[in-house]
């Protein structure tokens, strides 16, 4: 039997091989663990998304979202620019304001840094939380933070204005920082950085939201060992409100341009393994406009789409269109499941007056209903 803290490593590693009858085991067992943390409700976040820069110091192998300056497709956004996005996601019932950026941009071009000192500026994060403030204040939207490796500094900047925040782990395996790999040239993927960065976010009690990224080159153990970090983490600190289980793409643009794509299968074992390693304690999600097959992994213990926009793309893979929110009902619902919109905040996280700040907890509760969802009559609105 399973417990419902998870599995041991070795079990895990096993199962992450699963094939024929043990892989149909698998699936019913994460399936089962799923059900006894939410039932039949499938979770989605209604949102914008607002790139404030896709200039980064990094340079993984298979991005294409960062630019340099020079690019033509390099951009900063300026206020008037954040408002507007922002002004038109509330129209069209959004709650929750993804902020999107590249790492530490000022560090490594002194272009940028100027921009940001034009503005009296000192660094990519002040203006972040100048923005988050900026949305907040003048739509409702709640703030999601999604700005890579912070300080304890930086956190403790953001917090009063982000309901929660995020970082993909994406691997532990230091493996991926050599030449040719997909994380050389980039000291903010050194895995011992990240999980120092998820630790002080624990510390901090801060809602966070992370995960692993397939596909990049790792091993089906290093899989399960960043699995095993982020449960770790959880079980000290309690903050992981969702993991994310996100397959690889390939973009023409990138250095992984050839590299062969997670099959739909791989996904949904993988997801299936998070779910018994995490156990029935976190919330667990695989971005549906990332595959095609996006129903089948209903069947993996998943319990959360993710944020889906009605009015922004996807600019981390701006390939894949977002399904629908009305095309997502009716999968979710054809599978067994009934489809429900949340907060960027869960609603553990909410009900726990500890973890959000107190001026965004109240903008929560108002569109909350009695299980800590969005209320049916404020869905679109």
């Amino acid at each position: 039997m399973l417990s419902r803290t998870g599995i041991s490593r070795d079990h895990a590693c096993r199962l992450i091989r699963s094939a024929g009858d043990d892989l149909e085991q698998l699936l019913k067992e994460a399936s089962s663990l799923r059900d006894s943390r939410t039932g039949r409700v499938v979770t989605y976040s209604r949102k914008v998304f607002i790139p404030l820069t896709n200039l980064c110091r990094d340079r993984c192998a298979y991005c294409t979202f960062a630019r340099e300056p020079g690019d033509g497709q390099a951009h900063s956004m300026t206020p008037d620019e954040v408002l507007v996005v922002a002004r038109a996601a509330r129209k069209a019932g959004c709650k929750e304001a993804l902020f999107s950026l590249g790492d530490k941009p000022e560090l490594r071009y002194p272009e940028y840094r100027e921009w940001l000192e034009r503005r009296g500026l000192r660094s990519t994060i002040e203006y972040l939380q100048a923005m988050c403030q900026l949305v907040l204040e003048e739509t409702g939207l709640l703030p999601h933070a999604n700005a890579g490796v912070l300080s304890r500094e930086e956190m403790e900047q953001l917090q009063p204005v982000n309901a929660s925040m995020g970082m993909m782990l994406e691997t532990t395996s230091r493996r991926l920082l050599a030449p040719g790999e997909a994380h050389h040239r980039c000291p903010d993927k050194v895995p011992e950085v990240r999980l120092e960065a998820l630790k002080t976010a624990g510390e901090l009690r801060i809602p966070f939201t992370t995960g692993i990224l397939i596909g990049i080159g790792e091993t089906l153990d290093e899989r399960v060992d960043a699995l095993f970090a982020i449960r770790e983490l959880h079980e000290n600190y309690g903050h992981v409100q969702e993991v994310i289980v996100q397959n690889f793409r390939a973009k023409a643009d990138t250095l992984f341009a050839g590299r062969p794509e997670p099959t739909a299968l791989d996904i949904a074992r993988t997801a299936a393994v998070a779910r018994l390693i995490l156990g029935d304690s976190v919330n667990l999600q695989v971005p549906p406009n990332l595959s095609r097959e996006y129903a089948f992994f209903l069947n993996a213990g998943i319990n959360d789409w993710g944020g889906i926009s009605p009015v922004t793309r996807d600019f981390i893979n701006p390939e894949a269109a977002w399904p629908e929110i009305a095309t997502l009902g009716q999968v979710t619902e054809r599978a067994g499941f009934e489809l429900r919109e949340r907060l960027t905040v869960y609603p553990e996280y909410i009900r726990d007056a500890g973890w959000t700040p107190d001026n965004l907890r109240r903008q929560a509760l108002v569109w909350m209903d009695d299980a800590g969802l969005v209320r049916r009559d404020r869905e679109a609105a």
